[in-house]
């Protein structure tokens, strides 16, 4: 039998592999992608000195105010990510871990992936358009949409692209703007028919939100406990279900009656 001093240079001894092992590990890379804040665009403005929403065949008018599309930016699929970074990230509110395979989907190159996303983006553009001229009642075949926003995939521009297109063709019926002069971000799906859907990275989104100005953020019906983990303090947030519901919002707001929260 080990004396207790024998047994206690064995544990210390036997923990040197275990202690060796830990650090290896923290530095090793996991399969996982660090997301963050990303970059904001306002669609009733311009981009890169081309307006983002251009329309004819219909009356256009002025708009004030913003409708900010947000986004959420992660680290590319060959970027190391290691324990470090895991920790760093599920304890900070302004990073968000996540598996690689989410953003990225095995046997996808990055080229395949950009590709994809960028396709998503066209298809959210068009159900964008169909929404907002149907909730308008305006003939497709004479009034043309265009949206042109360079370097940004996914669909969850949607909501944003409907509500610009509204806002430069009829306001909140009134003359007025929808916006009410304000700074409005959000996200969301749209369907042809109007109806928002769920997107990742709220809690990311309303910090980048907040962080350019905006005001008011409207949340997709759903979501609000993650919009409200943002810790985004200051940012009013309304959920929404569709692009009725979202204009009946913003309106409400404008002529202070009674707008849901989340």
């Amino acid at each position: 039998m080990l004396s207790r001093l024998t047994r206690a240079r064995a544990v210390a001894l036997s923990a040197v592999p275990v202690v060796a092992l830990l650090a290896v590990a923290a530095f090793a890379p996991l399969p996982y992608v660090i997301a963050q804040p990303g970059a904001t665009a306002d669609v009733l403005a311009e981009h890169k000195g081309t307006p983002i929403i251009s329309i004819s065949g219909a009356p256009v008018r002025e708009t004030s105010g913003a409708l900010r599309m947000t986004t959420i930016l992660a680290t590319g699929p060959d970027t190391d990510v290691d324990l470090g970074d895991v920790a760093d990230g599920w304890f900070r509110t302004d990073r968000t871990v996540l598996p690689r395979d989410s953003v990225y989907p095995p046997g996808k190159s990055v080229e395949q992936v950009a590709e994809r996303n960028l396709k998503d983006m066209a298809d959210s553009q068009h159900s964008a358009t169909r929404a907002a001229l149907s909730y308008l009642g305006e003939d497709p075949k004479k009034v043309k949409v265009t949206l042109r926003l360079a370097d940004v995939g996914g669909p969850s521009a949607g909501l944003l692209f409907s509500l610009g297109i509204v806002d430069k063709l009829r306001g909140d019926g009134s003359g007025g703007d929808l916006t009410g002069g304000r700074s409005i971000a959000g996200t969301g799906t749209i369907t042809p028919d109007g109806k928002v859907g769920p997107v990742g990275g709220v809690s990311l989104k309303t910090q980048a939100a907040k962080r350019d100005g905006a005001t008011v953020f409207l949340v997709p019906a759903g979501e609000c406990a993650d919009a409200r983990a943002g810790g985004a303090k200051g940012l009013r947030l309304i959920p929404v279900s569709s692009l009725q519901g979202a204009v009946d919002s913003l309106t409400a707001l404008e002529r202070g009656g009674e707008v849901p929260s989340c």
